[in-house]
């Protein structure tokens, strides 16, 4: 939910509303501390841009900011959601906007901040409408072996059937789902929606749904950060080995009594399901350390070629030896004009 207090030792803004200000780029590239630091700098507070921050108790996994962090600054968009629900891009851009709309009356600055690239692109443009699942169907389809619904989908809609995630029975089924409902090509409906390959569908179930004031933003307020591929992998591979000595593995085990499992959303968050795979035996916890790494690399390197085809972002790169207040000033003097 929207946090509705702010520290009264943060400077008010004037009551002119500021821009929303947008900060994103690949994981591990060091944007939450940048936001972070941005967000105390200018009376600011963040909402979080993350598919997967959403959820109760995917914390370790998904590098959740810190309780000491959520009480400097306040958070929206962060623990809305149990295990048992699901949560789109259509959702975020609704509670996104509604609390742009609360941060600006309070006089404060709204700091987007993550690496959803499609909750990006639901915020600043919106989403068709997509059909909404269809239980029965859906039930139908995940009965059919993956094999056959690939074939079918080759043979109803061939540009889909090339750039799908082909081991991901979601994504296919969905695809499958919405050609059986509409009579259409899933590929040409995607353009129209947003949907954006590697991100959470449209037409899901719905958590905290609630209507919201649309507060457009500017573009030019929209910053992605960048590094060299070298030294992202190197801190990719520092988070990875930190959040498994901070306990990733048994944190996992609770949230499988918890419904993880059940979740095919959550269950997509690199870390979680591969941690599953080894707590069932399918490998051991040295290779599920390395395996963690490998997938979250190419998911970086997905999330750079997804942000640099956006028109209007203004690209920042960080050396290795860069403080995370390097860029600040620079920012703070567009968001104050």
């Amino acid at each position: 939910m929207a946090t509705k207090t702010h520290p009264p030792s943060l400077p008010r803004r004037s009551e002119a509303k500021a821009d929303p200000l947008l900060i994103a780029g690949p994981t591990a590239v060091g944007k939450s501390e940048i936001a972070l630091r941005l967000a105390g700098q200018l009376g600011g507070e963040i909402i979080s841009a993350d598919s997967m921050q959403v959820y109760r108790g995917l914390d370790i996994g998904t590098a959740k900011p810190s309780p000491a962090d959520r009480a400097r600054v306040p958070h929206h968009l962060i623990d809305i959601c149990d295990l048992t629900e699901s949560f789109d891009a259509a959702q975020f851009a609704r509670l996104a906007h509604q609390a742009v709309v609360e941060i600006q009356t309070r006089g404060r600055v709204p700091v987007l901040c993550g690496g959803t690239g499609l909750y990006f692109k639901a915020f600043l443009e919106g989403l068709g409408e997509a059909p909404p699942a269809n239980p029965k169907l859906r039930a139908e389809l995940e009965a059919v072996p993956l094999e056959k619904l690939l074939e079918e989908l080759r043979e109803r809609d061939p540009a889909a059937y090339e750039k799908i995630d082909k081991k991901n029975p979601r994504r296919v089924i969905r695809a499958v789902e919405v050609i059986q409902l509409t009579g259409k090509p899933f590929s040409a409906q995607q353009s129209q929606w947003g949907e954006t390959p590697g991100e959470p569908e449209v037409g899901s179930s719905r958590c905290d749904d609630r209507t919201a004031q649309r507060a457009v933003p500017t573009k030019t307020n929209f910053y992605c950060f960048t590094r060299t591929p070298a030294d992202l992998h190197a801190r990719i591979n520092v988070r990875v080995d930190a959040m498994f000595a901070r306990g990733l593995v048994d944190e996992t085990r609770e949230l499988l009594k918890r419904g993880l499992a059940k979740n095919k959303t959550a269950m997509q968050a690199i870390g979680y399901r591969q941690v599953v795979e080894h707590l069932h035996g399918e490998r051991s916890l040295k290779e599920t350390i390395e395996l963690v790494k490998i997938r979250t690399r190419q998911f970086a390197k997905r999330q750079l070629t997804w942000f640099r085809a956006q028109p209007d972002t203004q690209w920042l790169e960080l050396k290795p030896d860069d403080p995370p207040e390097k860029w600040l000033p620079e920012i703070s003097r567009v968001i104050r004009k």
